[in-house]
């Protein structure tokens, strides 16, 4: 559903980075656009992106996107890019501001939570996080086991089944 949703408003997913959400309570989410050389939006456009273990830091008034590998484009020979380079966020100056505050005063991570393409542009979900504790990661377990299990039962009521 969330699929047909996306598809609507031009928007196509390039990858997620799921582990973020088990890893972390998210308290908020901000569309940053990506600074990216040719080879690179090529490659985004095969899917070929990891946000396994990316972060976001300020350096010098800007967002800096790290540990972020986008894979070398297969034609693109000498005019590939370094899959681990550090990528600039594009952000207004009033956001990066308000996102240093945050950062700089409660403790807390910017985590990217999804790459995609909105309209032909690439643009970075990035998300201000606080890590979970072990008990909250369990509770977020049992939840999620809960919820299948109701589903399957749902489904197996509207099969006919027992």
């Amino acid at each position: 559903m969330a699929a047909k949703d996306a598809a609507k408003n031009g928007v196509k997913i390039i990858c997620q980075n799921k582990k973020a959400r088990f890893e972390y309570e998210v308290i908020e989410t901000l569309e940053a656009g990506l600074a990216l050389q040719g080879t690179e939006v090529k490659s985004l456009r095969e899917g070929r992106a990891n946000l396994a273990d990316s972060y976001a830091v300020i350096e010098d008034g800007e967002v800096i996107l790290l540990n972020c590998h986008i894979s070398p484009y297969a034609p693109g020979n000498i005019h590939n890019h370094n899959p681990l380079r550090p990528r600039k966020l594009l952000l207004h100056k009033r956001e990066i501001r308000r996102l240093y505050g945050k950062l700089a005063e409660r403790g807390l991570t910017a985590v990217p939570l999804r790459l995609y393409f909105r309209n032909g542009l690439a643009k970075a979900e990035i998300a201000l996080v606080r890590g979970k504790k072990l008990y909250d990661k369990r509770e977020t377990i049992k939840r999620r086991d809960a919820q299948r299990d109701i589903e399957r039962v749902f489904r197996r009521s509207q099969r006919g089944g027992k």
